[in-house]
């Protein structure tokens, strides 16, 4: 693990594996750090085969510098664009995992012509728009953070006035979005979190005319099983 510094100063803890591209570029979710089970499996399909691969946690996640409660989509993609462009050179293959799918299109705009594919994971792009009802808005919206329960821990999971706010100057699906890479989209049905309706719905906006979705029976949201990881990885070989 390795760490660049940003402008301002903060810390961004990443792994960077040299070789062969496109490179394959991981984007954990909300809350999440390249500590996990998908990002590890993408490292080392990536190992195996010779390709170059980026690993990163947020500002305020995992090894990296900062307080979570700062964190929004803009902070983070401006950390994301700064590593590719620090770590990589040429086409990148982003993989971006529920809020890591959402930046992943915002990441992908950026970045134009080097965009070579994108793999999304229960991709949750808009989530500060259909994942809270009426009133928890307002609450957010008024400034105050808002606690949900969380089914992978003791912890609730927190959500913070910045984070919502940007999350809604951010919002992509409500027009066509002009990014016309190949695209794969995993999704499970039984996601309790991510309808499987927002991978089609992603699919219909994107401009790419090759773009695939795959629903796995009886997947949950973090689609981390053994098979997952498998489908994950056969994904990648047929992108790559």
């Amino acid at each position: 693990m390795r760490f660049h510094l940003m402008p301002d100063g903060r810390r961004i803890a990443y792994r960077h594996q040299r070789g062969a591209g496109p490179a394959i570029v991981f984007l954990p979710g909300y809350m999440s750090d390249m500590s996990g089970a998908k990002a590890n499996a993408v490292f080392d399909w990536a190992q195996a085969r010779g390709r170059g691969c980026l690993l990163l946690d947020y500002s305020g996640c995992g090894a990296s510098d900062g307080a979570f409660a700062q964190g929004t989509l803009t902070r983070w993609r401006e950390e994301v664009l700064a590593l590719i462009g620090a770590c990589l050179a040429g086409p990148v293959i982003l993989v971006g995992s529920s809020m890591g799918g959402w930046l992943m299109l915002l990441a992908g705009l950026a970045l134009e012509e080097r965009l070579a594919g994108m793999v999304g994971i229960a991709a949750a792009p808009d989530f500060t728009d259909w994942g809270y009802d009426a009133g928890q808005q307002a609450r957010l919206a008024a400034g105050e953070a808002i606690l949900k329960p969380n089914p992978y821990g003791p912890e609730p999971t927190p959500t913070h006035p910045c984070f919502w706010a940007d999350g809604q100057a951010n919002r992509v699906v409500g027009a066509p979005i002009p990014l016309t890479c190949p695209v794969h989209l995993l999704h499970g049905q039984d996601d309790a979190e991510v309808p499987p309706a927002i991978a089609l719905g992603l699919a219909e906006l994107l401009a790419s005319t090759d773009v695939l979705v795959t629903l796995v029976k009886g997947g949950d949201h973090r689609l981390s099983r053994p098979q997952d990881i498998a489908l994950l990885s056969r994904t990648l070989d047929a992108l790559a």
